[in-house]
């Protein structure tokens, strides 16, 4: 088996520690240079259970540093792009830092992937792109689907992707690119949805659902992500873009967090409705069926299968998730404000 060095970027986040664990483990022989700036969403205790393998090297640093970016890409095969600002609520607050990271930090990348010579860089995106779909409606974002983002952080997402298909039509720069859906599972910064409710319902908290609770997301599992990625990197075609979803059909966010509440027992009093969130999009809902047609990639579990996985992991794993609800508990007061 060919040997080969991936930078990953963004690799002690959630979707990025989830990938460095699934690709060492499924290619041993491989080297992954970790790069991460360890902002609130980077924990290396995400990657504990690394320390020490000398195939995994973990460089703390910004993608925007384009001297540290040049010198750790010398050596490096495949580029695997997950680094990104990539809460919604943070980017309304501040969106200055989310151009910063999603665009210029890329287009550093992409500089020092063109000079070094890199086989492939992979980039992921994010469904939320595309904007807005009717609830209700059949409609579904596909690749050929036209871009309307709709709050800094997909705006600042879509700029990336531009990007990264620039630089493969102007210098020929070898590329891959997903836009998944809404991933959940370990590791997940317990700000988001699924985690903030299962971690509140650990605590015997009450569980924030925006507005009137019936928006719409695509949930994929992260290890079925990960396993997309893999699939792309190894059979995808140069210059495609795939789109990577996990459901079939819709369910809206509180239909998922009464599943969540069943699956741990709770009963449906422990919700709490909130304000709902500027600009929030109703639905979104991802046609994965070129990946599935092509690649031959599916979801490996369904929503409730995934979702038990989460909660026994949440439920076991207490002092990875603990210290980081301390450190943003200013941001839940600020931004989950019960409705008036």
């Amino acid at each position: 088996m060919t040997k080969q060095t991936l930078l990953v970027t963004g690799g002690a986040g959630f979707i990025g520690s989830n990938f460095v664990h699934y690709w060492m483990k499924k290619n041993p022989q491989d080297t992954i240079i970790n790069l991460d700036a360890l902002t609130y969403a980077g924990n290396r205790e995400s990657l504990a259970d690394l320390e020490g393998q000398q195939n995994h090297v973990f460089v703390e640093g910004n993608i925007i540093d384009r001297e540290l970016v040049n010198k750790i890409m010398a050596d490096v095969d495949t580029v695997v792009h997950f680094a990104a600002e990539s809460h919604v609520d943070r980017s309304i607050l501040n969106p200055d830092i989310f151009l910063e990271t999603n665009v210029m930090g890329t287009q550093v990348l992409l500089d020092a992937a063109l000079k070094n010579k890199v086989k492939r860089f992979h980039h992921i995106s994010t469904d939320e792109v595309f904007g807005s779909l009717e609830l209700g409606s059949s409609e579904k974002f596909n690749e050929h689907t036209p871009y309307d983002p709709r709050s800094p952080y997909s705006a600042a997402k879509a700029g990336s992707d531009h990007l990264v298909r620039a630089y493969g039509e102007t210098y020929g720069l070898p590329f891959t690119l997903t836009n998944c859906s809404n991933n959940y599972g370990e590791y997940h910064f317990p700000e988001k949805l699924f985690p903030l409710a299962i971690t509140n319902l650990i605590d015997g908290l009450k569980v924030p659902v925006y507005g009137d609770g019936l928006n719409v997301r695509d949930w994929l599992y992260v290890q079925d992500h990960c396993s997309a990625i893999d699939r792309v990197l190894t059979d995808g075609k140069d210059g495609e873009t795939y789109l990577i979803g996990g459901l079939t059909k819709d369910i809206s966010n509180l239909e998922v967090v009464k599943m969540i509440l069943s699956l741990m027992n709770k009963s449906e009093a422990e919700i709490e409705f909130i304000a709902d969130r500027k600009g929030h999009d109703r639905r979104y809902s991802v046609d994965w069926t070129k990946i599935n047609r092509e690649l031959g990639w599916e979801p490996s579990v369904d929503l409730e299968e995934g979702l038990r996985r989460t909660i026994a992991w949440y439920e076991n794993n207490q002092a990875w998730w603990r210290p980081l609800k301390e450190q943003a508990k200013d941001f839940f007061k600020a931004n989950y404000k019960k409705e008036n």
